[in-house]
This record gives C-alpha cells, structure tokens and sequence, in this order.
C-alpha cells in the first residue's frame, strides 16, 4: 500500500507539471495581455507594469521563474486585483465554493444511490421509468438551463427563495440544486446498472436460496459492490463540485473560486489562471488517490499495485 500511495504521489506531480506548464504557454500564446483593457494607460506606463511583474522577460525565463516560486508556496501577485497575492485569494474564496461543493456532493449522493438503487429492484416498473427519465433529463440538461428555471419559478415568480448571494441558508437552496442535479441523474444511472450487474451474479442467487432477508442481501452484499464505480466517480465529481461549478456561481452571485477564475479569464490576470488552474488540478489528482484507496477499503479483493 505505501509503494503504491508513494508511486501514485510520484505520478500526480508529474501531472501537475505537466498541466501548469501546457496552461502557462497557452495562455501566453492567446493574442493581448493584462494591461491592454485599462483606460487611458500610456505605453509607457504599460512597460513599467510589464517590468514590474516580470513579463518583459523572455517566456522561458518567466516559466522557469514562476516554477520556482510555485514549489516555494508564492504564486505571485494578481495583475488585475492590485495589492492582493493569488494565494490570499484562493485561500479566501475557496471556503465559499468548498460549501456550496460539499453540500451538492451529499445531496447528491444521498438521493443518487438510493433512487439507483429502486431502479434497479422495480427494473421495468414504472418507477424504474420514471427514474430513468430524471436521469437522462439531469444529463442532457445544460446546467445554466436548470439555474433559469429555478431563479425563474423559486426566485422571481413563486419568490420562494433569494436569488443571490449566500447570507443565509435559504440562499443555499437554489445553488445546491443546480449544481447537485447533474451529478444525482449521473449517480443514479451508475447505480442502476451496477447493481443490475450485481444483482445478476451467483452469489446472490446463493444468498436468496439461503434464505437471507431482501433487505440484508441488498446492503450487506449487492450494495457494497454495486457502489464502486459511483466511488470512482466520486473523485473528480468532488474536486469539481467543492472548487464550485463557474456557471452556477457566476449565474446567483456566489463570491466563490469559480466566478474569480472567469473574471481572471477574461481580465487576462495570468497569475490567478495558473494558481487556480494548479489548485483545482492538485485537488483532483488528490481525490483520485483518495478513491483509490477508498477503493481497496470497501473491497479487500481489489489489488493496489
């Protein structure tokens, strides 16, 4: 297990660099700069600015620089949020989002497994139709498109719930909805043929003829197999979820990560694209080591090499 965790870590810096360095040269090759939307500035103030931070140098001295100071913990200052380090704002958005995050991937997996679950033991019900029509709609559906239709219904017509902002709990509502609803109909699908997939196998067959109850063969033995590949979808769904989703935030006014890396975008602020970039990829190679060994937790069986 400490062989493979240390060759998963070895694997996951690999993948780090790999991803700050594609994103530091393709954000450079896109035509403009930081500075180039600010009002009334003269090139020669544009020069000083570039000097300041660094981007007069050659794009291998600023890679090979930036690199440097990332291993030291310092990703620099934000080129649009003057006085602000990329590291302050991360640290002070990215609490917002992890809530928001946190609270769709429980809901999430609170309603997922267990309607997967139905859907597989009323297969070819009208509850395992229904079920199966939620989940295809939750898939197909743009997520923007479920934001519009509660702000519309909750929001501005019923007025049942705020629309922006997280003041309180009700302000809650609306966004874990939006960005559960996706994840839910996915979850839902994965149990369903998963524990179709279980249910069809001998040693479930054994247990109904030894006279164990539905309710024990389902949770004792059908469950804990047939939540696997949820748990490999678990990784990456958390890390996107708990960074927060950017249209969702952007769409109820959510001060969190997701709605900072779109303004970096679109600001050109190249320090906060590559620290964002870097924690939201860190995260994910994270989560995935996480299932992993989660993974040989729930099944002994399975062999980590």
């Amino acid at each position: 297990m400490l062989k493979y965790i240390a060759k998963r870590i070895g694997l996951a810096v690999v993948t780090i660099w790999a991803v700050a360095t594609i994103t530091f040269f393709l954000m450079n090759m896109v035509p403009g700069g930081p500075f180039l939307s600010e009002k009334a500035i003269s090139p020669q103030a544009t020069a000083a600015l570039e000097a300041k931070y660094g981007l007069d140098k050659p794009l291998l001295q600023q890679y090979f620089t930036y690199l440097t100071d990332a291993l030291h913990g310092d990703f620099g200052d934000s080129l649009k949020q003057r006085g602000r380090t990329v590291t302050s704002i991360i640290l002070m958005k990215f609490p917002v989002s992890a809530r928001v995050g946190g609270v769709s991937v429980l809901t999430a997996l609170l309603i997922g497994i267990p309607l997967g679950c139905i859907a597989a033991l009323k297969r070819g019900k009208f509850l395992d139709s229904l079920i199966s029509v939620v989940a295809t709609c939750g898939i197909a559906v743009p997520g923007f498109v479920i934001c519009t239709v509660l702000l519309y219904f909750l929001g501005v017509n019923l007025k049942l719930l705020p629309t922006m902002g997280l003041n309180s709990p009700k302000h809650y509502v609306m966004p874990v909805m939006a960005l559960s609803f996706y994840p839910t109909a996915y979850i839902m699908r994965l149990m369903r043929s998963s524990m179709l997939d279980v249910l069809g196998q001998d040693y479930m067959r054994t247990a109904k003829a030894k006279g164990v109850s539905g309710f024990m063969s389902l949770f004792k033995h059908a469950l804990r197999n047939a939540v696997l590949p949820v748990i490999t979808y678990v990784g990456p769904m958390l890390a996107y979820t708990v960074t927060g989703s950017f249209v969702v935030e952007k769409i109820f006014t959510i001060p969190g990560l997701g709605g900072e890396f779109i303004t970096a975008i679109s600001g050109r602020d190249y320090t906060l694209i590559m620290g964002t970039t870097i924690f939201l990829a860190t995260l994910i190679v994270l989560m995935n080591v996480a299932v992993d060994i989660v993974y040989k937790i729930v099944d002994p069986r399975i062999q980590l090499k």
